[in-house]
């Protein structure tokens, strides 16, 4: 495991946007070599409870690409997850904002999702959150977008720390 510390993703409820942000960021590392294979990934809610399943949308809108995140139970972002963080990922400014006004203190690294991404897309990541199979997986497709930039950022980071 790396001691480089951890890249936290972030949304509202823990149920659907991070936990396949996760799920996804994730499968893009373990084909990177070290050290960023080992990085920890984790993700939680602003508003989040505890232990409550991912949505069925989300799970199957992975599984479709070959990623099992049905395991998944939410948590709540915690000051000590932020410390850690080398990275924190959010789906939206609102997000952002409420990490900058209540944590102490707040990440260094604290961006959007799509934030690195080259072209004049839009930065954040819509809640697909009771809607159709259909609008989970456009937001899938729009998190798998901005991987690629995501790791391309990770790798700068990372050579900056070791």
């Amino acid at each position: 495991m790396s001691n480089l510390g951890s890249i936290l993703i972030v949304c509202t409820a823990n149920i659907c946007r991070s936990p396949m942000g996760e799920g996804l960021l994730r499968h893009a590392l373990a084909a990177e070599p070290e050290p960023l294979r080992s990085l920890k990934l984790l993700s939680a809610g602003v508003a989040a409870r505890a232990n409550d399943a991912v949505s069925e949308n989300s799970v199957v809108a992975l599984r479709k690409v070959g990623i099992d995140i049905s395991s998944h139970l939410s948590q709540l972002v915690t000051q000590e997850a932020l410390n850690d963080a080398i990275l924190v990922l959010c789906m939206t400014e609102t997000h952002r904002a409420m990490i900058q006004m209540q944590a102490e203190p707040p990440p260094k690294e604290l961006r959007l999702f799509r934030e690195f991404m080259p072209i004049a897309a839009d930065k954040e990541v819509p809640d697909p959150f009771g809607g159709p199979l259909k609008l989970y997986e456009m937001c899938r497709d729009e998190l798998v977008e901005a991987v690629p930039s995501i790791v391309a950022h990770l790798k700068t980071l990372v050579s900056h720390k070791s």
